[in-house]
């Protein structure tokens, strides 16, 4: 009797699961162009980000390509603690962090400053005419934007040493010495991205509500005050959302634009972990090593999008997830 009860229990659950995935075939074969659509991201996300994680673990064994991943001896931490102990280290942190740090500081609030005035702007034809001139740095390759900065600061021939040669001062090798580095950096690196970034909190100006506008103007608000206490505050939530994809990539300095434009004279400024990890690991051949420093840098991005996204989530009740 017990296992006759038993099977009639679970017939109906039967049913219920069958029911469930009808409806669920539904759903795939009504949205299944959609799906179509959305397949060639999800495997480029398959192939080029999920499958190398294999390849994590030649960080941990003494790689050989005539021999393969798993034929390769295993050491397990020791290209870690080489790295740990290596007299670059530290060096290599140091200029990482003070080079998005930087980034953050100068480069991250100019979209926004650059947004709040284009929004300002009434006429529409001039609107739209500064917005297209600030948009066009972002289409110029980064190679060109670095042959233009190592022109543009030339001892002899750059126009920045011109005009500093014309107001009587003395020739400056830029490029040369290392504190002018993180000051290069930043600085194109505002030139090129102000306008296009600025792009994302023009459109969440727009759904803000107009009457909150009139509102404040029957109030007596200036323009200042609106920005302060209406336009600022609405966008908040998108500042939050930039500001921690950011942070979760404050040790992934651009490592084109550094590759391009630090030299041997400037290492003690401009080397940063993305350029070591190329030198070693591809000019030197050192994959095993590269791949521990690579997979280092990896965990310490993961731990700071984390760590930010929880206090953003405490604070301002905005967060990745």
């Amino acid at each position: 009797m017990q296992n006759i009860n038993t099977v009639k229990n679970a017939i109906p659950q039967v049913a219920v699961k069958g029911l469930k995935w009808e409806k669920v075939k539904k759903k795939i074969l009504r949205s299944k162009f959609l799906y179509l659509m959305i397949f060639p991201s999800f495997l480029y996300l398959i192939i080029f980000h999920y499958v190398p994680i294999y390849g994590a673990q030649i960080a941990f064994r003494d790689f050989s390509p005539f021999v393969g991943v798993l034929k390769s001896s295993w050491v397990g931490f020791q290209y870690f603690s080489e790295f740990f102990s290596s007299v670059y280290f530290w060096r290599l942190i140091r200029n990482t962090l003070v080079l998005s740090c930087s980034s953050i500081i100068f480069e991250f609030p100019a979209p926004i400053l650059l947004a709040l005035m284009i929004n300002e702007v009434r006429n529409n034809k001039f609107k739209k005419s500064i917005q297209t001139i600030v948009y066009l740095p972002h289409f110029i390759s980064i190679v060109v934007i670095s042959g233009l900065v190592i022109s543009m600061l030339s001892p002899t021939t750059g126009i920045v040493n011109e005009v500093i040669k014309a107001l009587g001062g003395n020739s400056i090798a830029f490029m040369s010495e290392p504190k002018w580095f993180p000051a290069i950096y930043v600085g194109s690196g505002i030139w090129q991205s102000t306008g296009w970034g600025s792009i994302i909190y023009l459109a969440a100006m727009t759904g803000i509500d107009p009457t909150m506008y009139e509102s404040a103007v029957i109030d007596g608000a200036s323009r200042y005050k609106q920005i302060i206490y209406i336009t600022i505050p609405t966008i908040l939530p998108t500042i939050v959302i930039m500001l921690i994809m950011r942070i979760g990539g404050v040790f992934n300095v651009g490592f084109e634009k550094v590759m391009l434009l630090y030299n041997p004279l400037t290492y003690e400024t401009a080397d940063v972990i993305s350029t070591y990890v190329y030198r070693r690991g591809l000019q030197g051949m050192e994959y095993s090593f590269a791949s521990a420093v690579g997979l280092f840098n990896s965990v310490l991005n993961l731990i700071m999008i984390v760590s930010f996204n929880g206090i953003c989530r405490k604070v301002t009740e905005t967060s990745l997830w």
